[in-house]
């Protein structure tokens, strides 16, 4: 689950040495987080959603599920060659490079924005930068979830820091929905108002 404030060098070294880094497709931990992240989601369809950091996809066959159309970004090329394999020519599914938030979509409004295991990655300036989009780029009623670790890390924010911090900037336009926290990592969702 890959974000920007690294470089895509970063990344793509990391699914180039790793068939599975951070074992996304074999662990039971990921597993079990992915489908309640799934569970969470399924309350509803999505017309339009967005996956940020869509690693080689597994998330994304969840979420798949759930949408009508799904847009999965990455920042490595790597990365999206692993999830193409993954998802193939899936209707309603397309695959992009795209370094979030420097680089974002900028059509229509979105139903559903997933940031899993990707904000403790940005800096203050890519958080901001995320915020905006978010404020502008989340229809009325559509939501945001956000899955991320909360163990110590060695990236620019732990996961609770980058929530709180995405929080603080968006309070004023979304709601929370639900919030929860497990032994290794918290779940936030927000709704748009």
């Amino acid at each position: 689950m890959t974000g920007s404030s690294l470089p895509a060098a970063y990344f793509d070294g990391i699914f180039a040495s790793d068939e599975d880094p951070w074992n996304l497709a074999s662990s039971e931990y990921e597993a079990a987080k992915f489908a309640h992240t799934h569970d969470v989601l399924s309350d509803r369809r999505y017309v339009h959603a967005l996956e940020v950091g869509c690693a080689h996809g597994v998330l994304t066959s969840h979420l798949a599920r759930l949408c009508d159309q799904l847009l999965a970004i990455d920042i490595s090329t790597n990365a999206l060659a692993k999830a193409h394999e993954r998802i193939g020519d899936r209707p309603g599914v397309a695959l992009a490079r795209m370094a979030f938030p420097k680089e974002a979509p900028d059509d229509q409004p979105f139903d559903l924005i997933v940031l899993s295991e990707v904000a403790y990655y940005w800096d203050l300036v890519d958080l901001d930068c995320a915020s905006e989009w978010l404020r502008n780029k989340v229809r009325s009623g559509g939501r945001v979830i956000l899955v991320h670790y909360t163990g110590k890390t060695d990236y620019p924010h732990s996961g609770d820091d980058a929530v709180e911090i995405l929080w603080s900037a968006l309070d004023a336009s979304f709601e929370i929905e639900q919030t929860e926290r497990r032994d290794t990592y918290r779940l936030d969702l927000w709704k748009r108002r």
